[in-house]
């Protein structure tokens, strides 16, 4: 083993082999110290920058190995590939130190809610495992918040529960971005409009690991309750359940109603359509149909007159519930199509003629 470069356990204040929570609570110890809005001496900043590639290079379990072999050239200057000797692997620290620390504190920075740049000169002695913990929760600290910081909050790590304070100590609060919707469409029968139903819909997600940098695939099942009666376009919203990424708000997942073809039916709202071929005979002579209903039964349904090409009869009460009173229901509308005969005979011709008036 070679050491060459920077020290990043000695930066942190911990020993090699230490473990990966040991690593954490160093960083979080060493980064409250020397922040910027905390600590103003000169090269606080520099430090603070310092701190944060040290806990990037060992929390990262490639980088860390490379390093802990061939020190920081062999990590910036072509380390192993995956064995032994030189390789391509090359390192160099490009992440913002302010975004690393607010990452490791849920998305927001404890010192730009809390103490803003008027608390700059806190005590340096105090247990920067828990900043709060012997930090009064009165005017000066928290802009008039009465009491004391409950430690059962548990330091930092409950600052989660204040994201909805607008200001504090001066400060606006960094808030998180909510992904865009993600929209999915849901085929629905008509069948299932009409007595409503439960679909089991099953996503793929990205979650947070409880390290709350590194993230897992995890698919989980969503239950749709498709109410009666509900329309083509209908929405239904499960709130945050898309991927969740250390910098994000998970997106809202989005069901979209969409109405699968029906072999017999189509649907106009609340009302459903049923067409119903006929003879020309039949239209000219009067004739019974049965129309069957979405139950399965039928309904029959008689023509005296004369059926007019596109003639409708309505049979009310058969259709679908209508949304805001599923009690009540459209209704059943028969469509007639008059089918022409494709050729006559002579004689059939001879007496259509005898027998229909010409206008």
């Amino acid at each position: 083993m070679r050491k060459m470069g920077k020290d990043y356990y000695d930066i942190l204040g911990i020993k090699r082999g230490a473990s990966e929570d040991d690593i954490k609570k160093a960083y979080r110890k060493q980064a409250l110290r020397y922040h910027p809005d905390k600590n103003k001496s000169p090269g606080a900043e520099d430090k603070f920058k310092e701190i944060a590639e040290a806990y990037d290079v060992l929390s990262d379990p490639k980088k860390k190995d490379i390093y802990d072999r061939y020190g920081e050239d062999g990590l910036k200057g072509g380390g192993p590939s995956g064995g032994g000797g030189p390789g391509t692997f090359s390192y160099t620290f490009q992440g913002d130190p302010h975004a690393i620390f607010e990452e490791f504190f849920g998305g927001r920075n404890p010192f730009g809610q809390f103490f803003g740049g008027q608390n700059g000169g806190m005590d340096e002695n105090m247990d920067t495992d828990d900043p709060f913990a012997r930090f009064g929760m009165g005017t000066a600290g928290m802009g008039g918040f009465p009491g004391s910081f409950n430690s059962n909050i548990g330091g930092m790590g409950g600052m989660g529960g204040m994201g909805g304070m607008g200001r504090m100590g001066g400060q606006s609060v960094v808030k998180k971005q909510q992904d865009p919707p993600v929209v999915h469409d849901l085929r629905v029968t008509l069948e299932e409009v009409l007595s409503g139903c439960t679909k089991k819909m099953k996503i793929s997600r990205k979650r947070l690991n409880p390290d709350r940098r590194s993230v897992r695939t995890e698919d989980k099942i969503l239950e749709v309750q498709i109410k009666k009666g509900w329309k083509e376009g209908t929405k239904i919203t499960f709130p945050k359940e898309g991927d969740e990424t250390p910098t994000n708000i998970p997106a809202d997942v989005v069901f979209v109603l969409k109405d699968k073809p029906h072999p017999v039916f189509k649907r106009d709202g609340s009302d459903i359509l049923y067409t119903a071929k006929i003879s020309l005979r039949d239209a000219l002579c009067g004739c019974s149909i049965d129309a069957p209903t979405l139950e399965g039964r039928t309904v029959t349904v008689t023509a005296t007159d004369i059926v007019q090409p596109g003639m409708k009869r309505r049979i009310s009460g058969e259709g679908l519930p209508y949304p805001k009173r599923p009690d009540r229901r459209g209704d059943l509308i028969v469509e007639y199509e008059v089918k022409f005969p494709e050729r006559l005979s002579q004689s059939a011709r001879d007496t259509i003629a005898q027998v229909l008036p010409r206008s």
